[in-house]
């Protein structure tokens, strides 16, 4: 024996279906925000980003210790030049003269090439400040977009949820309106052919946009009003008006 629902609960499916429709819509365009796919290609740039940023502070912290022991040579080249010159200065042997003037000109020497490495190494190291500080620069402006883009998106999500809560609320005030056994078939024709109801306009079904054969609308003729159709080519609940061409 078929289902029997009166006409009116019927076309009550339709704006069940409608509803639906609109929180199916409104599902997919929270999980395909624009904003969500900018902000994963931004998310990748940002980790490549982060990489350099870390590879060139290891390069500075290498440059930094490097003129450190530079310096820290020199210094002790310095400390060794004063000490024979008070040396030389206080010296009246003929011999230790000469072997501190010798040794003098030796630390001389390592004094000037000890200062052109280190001059070396600072340049290079400006550099790589310089290098880092635009890295550092470029991270800021890319985390700023990152964070306007994200305050897009979560602004767009929550317009969406609040018109997904409202249009949940509508559905369930038509559904506590229908008899449980049409809702029930409402529901799993919807869960599983993906459409609940379908409204026959002019002899189409609006769920599958085919007009029905002319043995499938004799048979729907037959049926009585309160009757439950279903549409033989969506299975969804066929639901018939004045405007259906029966």
């Amino acid at each position: 024996m078929p289902l029997k629902a009166s006409p009116d609960d019927q076309a009550h499916l339709l704006e069940l279906q409608a509803i639906d429709t609109r929180l199916r819509q409104l599902d997919h365009r929270a999980g395909t925000l624009p904003e969500t796919a900018v902000l994963a290609g931004l998310s990748s740039d940002a980790d490549a980003l982060r990489a350099e940023l870390l590879s060139a502070a290891g390069a500075v912290e290498d440059a930094q210790l490097e003129l450190s022991r530079v310096e820290g040579d020199v210094a002790v080249v310095e400390a060794r030049i004063t000490r024979d010159t008070d040396r030389l200065q206080a010296s009246s042997s003929v011999k230790d003269v000469a072997g501190l003037e010798s040794e003098l000109a030796g630390l001389h020497k390592r004094q000037l090439d000890l200062e052109e490495i280190e001059l070396t190494v600072m340049e290079r190291l400006e550099g790589l400040e310089a290098a880092a500080a635009d890295l550092r620069a470029r991270n800021d402006e890319l985390q700023a977009t990152m964070t306007d883009i994200a305050a897009e998106r979560d602004a767009a999500l929550a317009t969406l949820t609040g018109e997904r809560s409202h249009a949940a609320a509508n559905r369930s005030t038509i559904a506590g309106k229908l008899p449980e056994d049409l809702l029930a078939l409402y529901e799993r024709q919807r869960q599983r052919y993906g459409t609940g109801a379908s409204l026959l306009r002019g002899g189409v079904s609006s769920a599958s946009g085919v007009k029905l054969n002319e043995s499938d609308m004799a048979a729907i003729r037959a049926a009585a009003a309160d009757d439950v159709v279903l549409c033989p080519d969506s299975n969804a609940i066929l639901v018939r008006t004045s405007e259906s061409g029966l």
